[in-house]
């Protein structure tokens, strides 16, 4: 009589712990993806907020807001009716009229050479992009209801799982209130409704800002 051949328990023993390692080196390897992308998304926030500084300590104006952006850095200067030169950055934080001053930021700060991109408004890659493939801006129009602070950064198409680390490396990590905020992804432009951590979802989109 043949003995039938098959695993012993030492063997079955190993192909589950050798399982069990790839398991846990896949979790690992996606949080760790994850939590990448939240830590350049947090980056690209904070360092966005300080070209603008940087922009204002050059030539005492707002990139955006400077009614002598020609002169300053050969840019375009706004045509937002009465408000130019005021210390607004009038817009939306996510507009795409080329006059607003929300959109001719970018402009005036690139040709500064504080931050990279294109200084054609007319080009495709004008608009930057996080990380996401989201929207980045900036603008002085509060972007999540109850937000305070002079001037605002957004970004947009933010995975909910990133959310929560974001707020937490650049604030408390509560989302509906200090100087991060998050609010689900729309393009409106009226103040959005913020969300509280505990309701993030990470099925979802969202609108990250940072007062500055």
């Amino acid at each position: 009589m043949k003995r039938q051949a098959g695993f012993t328990l030492v063997e079955l023993a190993i192909v589950l712990v050798v399982s069990g390692l790839l398991l846990a080196g896949i979790i690992q390897g996606s949080s760790l993806i994850s939590s990448g992308a939240a830590k350049n998304l947090a980056k690209e926030l904070r360092t966005t907020s300080i070209y603008v500084y940087q922009y204002d300590d050059a030539f005492r104006a707002l990139p955006g807001d400077d009614s002598n952006a020609g002169s300053h850095v050969g840019g375009t200067a706004a045509t937002t009716p009465g408000a130019l030169g005021n210390r607004r950055i009038e817009g939306a934080w996510n507009s795409t009229t080329t006059t607003d001053e929300s959109f001719l930021v970018w402009q005036h700060m690139r040709k500064a050479q504080l931050a990279t991109g294109a200084v054609n408004t007319a080009d495709p890659a004008y608009l930057p992009r996080n990380v996401s493939g989201g929207r980045v801006g900036i603008s002085s129009n509060v972007p999540i209801a109850g937000m305070r602070g002079g001037n605002f950064v957004c970004s947009g198409s933010i995975k909910g799982r990133d959310v929560v680390q974001i707020d937490t490396a650049l604030d408390d990590g509560a989302t509906d209130k200090g100087v991060v905020q998050a609010a689900l992804q729309s393009d409106a432009n009226a103040p959005q409704a913020a969300v509280v951590a505990s309701a993030i979802d990470d099925s979802q989109l969202y609108n990250v800002c940072m007062t500055f």
